[in-house]
């Protein structure tokens, strides 16, 4: 690739698509704006002048904490337009969460939710705060709508980063992957190539912006191949169903993208319903193992097998089953274009014998270079040039492979990474509590479920619906235990390491 620019690269999308439709943005099931090329590149070239006119240069961090929005997708645009870094975080997100990670980011701005303004002036009075209500329609929002459409040129570097995401760690402590701008451009074009997006798809967009599966595997993909982008402010299932049925009229979806607790959903949403979906080319599934008997769920309900595959924050998209060819269910395929692959005994760093578990070792354009202002974190992660994912996994005889479990101990359920340790930081608050151990146990529904065995004080009368209370006031929803157990000790070896596999076996 000549220019590795994201920028530049999706100006000439739009320059191109500029008369076709690039956004239908969908409130509650029902169309609140359309925005065609031509516009998605003059707003973010007037946002982009906004933000140069509050002070943001390159390489400044710019936080995106608001609900997913249009407004959202023009502010990320207009950041990549002059070489500043987004930074988008779930706005979900608690009080300790963000205090944490607004430390960590050193961001020059925040855009962010009214209901939000009292808390970040609360956690940094000096941060620059841009309170943006994205419960008004996107016409409406007009604070950057009087800027120029000229901004001021910046050189951007293939190497020069584009975007961090923050990502759960085996410390507790989340940590800030940096993508650059080959990272970036890479990822979009390898999967607009293995799967084939173009023009004259229309994407089902159900997915969360503040996470690489929304925003980098969907949405970038989408605005660089030309297509038409349905985006539903967020999941439920009846109006998800709803718009992939759509055959005709203002727009038909061709492609949907999504985790598998949210096909879970809406197969238990359609009941015995039939919907014609035969119009649907594509269904894909990442961000959690898809259960065997779901993938056939998936098929006899949708009508063609669903398109598993395999991604992390830190590398982009890396496996995926074929397009064309044979899908075998469990497995996340075989590797994308330019991504070499080792499976390695992680003891001793040496390559396994084929068809032997190891620890998927990653390297190629689309891996990210470090963690933000983590140096130890990113020598860690590395070996000799490669990324070391920390999940183990096999391949079979016919090249395909197979994760089947993390060293990290990293929790997915729902599509979202949860630090065991952050949890038991929190439950480990409590004053009636000696100390937790939290892991994640297989469910139908989430792929994985929190659960947290605690060992409390003699003389304490804690409850579990104190723990899970505790637990909600100071994390977001998905990262609380489900089900909680007081047991008298925790299981460990003899060197006084907490057994997690035998924390399992508790539930």
């Amino acid at each position: 690739m000549d220019n590795q620019s994201l920028r530049d690269r999706l100006t000439a999308s739009f320059l191109k698509q500029e008369k076709r439709k690039a956004v239908t943005f969908l409130r509650d099931g029902e169309i609140e704006t359309e925005i065609s090329y031509l516009q998605l590149h003059q707003d973010s070239n007037r946002m982009a002048r906004t933000f140069q006119e509050l002070g943001v240069a390159k390489t400044d961090r710019v936080i995106l904490c608001i609900q997913k929005s249009l407004i959202f997708v023009i502010a990320h645009l207009a950041l990549q337009k002059i070489g500043a870094i987004a930074v988008p975080l779930n706005p979900g997100f608690k009080k300790s969460e963000m205090a944490y990670l607004l430390q960590d980011a050193d961001a020059k701005l925040i855009l962010s939710e009214p209901a939000k303004e009292g808390l970040i002036k609360e956690i940094d009075s000096n941060l620059t705060t841009l309170i943006v209500d994205t419960r008004r329609p996107y016409q409406d929002i007009d604070f950057f709508r009087s800027a120029p459409e000229e901004y001021a040129g910046i050189e951007i570097e293939s190497q020069d980063p584009g975007l961090i995401i923050y990502t759960s760690g085996t410390t507790g402590k989340p940590k800030g992957a940096m993508l650059t701008q080959e990272n970036l451009v890479h990822d979009a074009e390898n999967i607009i190539n293995i799967w084939e997006i173009s023009e004259t798809d229309a994407l089902c967009h159900a997915l969360p912006l503040f996470h690489v599966h929304g925003l980098c595997f969907a949405l970038h993909t989408s605005l660089l191949a030309g297509a038409h982008v349905i985006m539903l402010d967020q999941f439920s299932p009846e109006t998800v169903v709803n718009a992939l049925a759509k055959k005709e009229g203002q727009y038909a979806c061709t492609v949907f993208m999504a985790v598998p607790s949210m096909y879970g959903k809406l197969m238990d949403s359609l009941g015995d319903r039939k919907p014609d979906f035969a119009h649907m080319r594509l269904w894909t599934s990442g961000s959690a193992p898809l259960l065997p008997k779901d993938f056939k769920r998936v098929y006899e309900t949708f009508g063609k097998e669903p398109v598993e595959r395999e991604g992390m924050s830190e590398t982009g998209m890396n496996f995926s089953n074929p397009l064309r060819g044979k899908r075998k269910p469990g497995s996340i395929g075989f590797p994308l274009p330019d991504l070499a692959v080792r499976i390695v005994d992680p003891a001793t760093g040496t390559d396994v014998a084929a068809g032997q578990t190891g620890e998927i070792w990653l390297k190629g354009p689309s891996v990210t270079p470090g963690y933000w202002r983590k140096p130890q974190e990113t020598n860690s992660a590395f070996e000799q040039g490669w990324f070391k994912t920390g999940d183990l996994g096999n391949i079979d005889k016919d090249g395909y492979y197979y994760l089947t479990d993390r060293i990290k101990h990293i929790i997915i359920s729902g599509g979202e990474n949860i630090s065991p340790k952050e949890v038991e930081v929190v439950i480990n608050q409590l004053a009636g509590v000696v100390e937790s151990s939290v892991v994640g146990i297989a469910d139908e529904r989430w792929g994985e479920k929190v659960v947290a065995a605690v060992v409390a004080k003699a003389d304490a009368n804690i409850k579990p619906e104190e723990i899970r209370a505790h637990c909600k006031k100071n994390l977001h929803d998905w990262k609380c235990p489900k089900e909680v157990v007081f047991v008298r000790e925790l299981p460990r070896n003899t060197m006084g390491k907490v057994l997690k596999e035998a924390v399992k076996n508790i539930f």
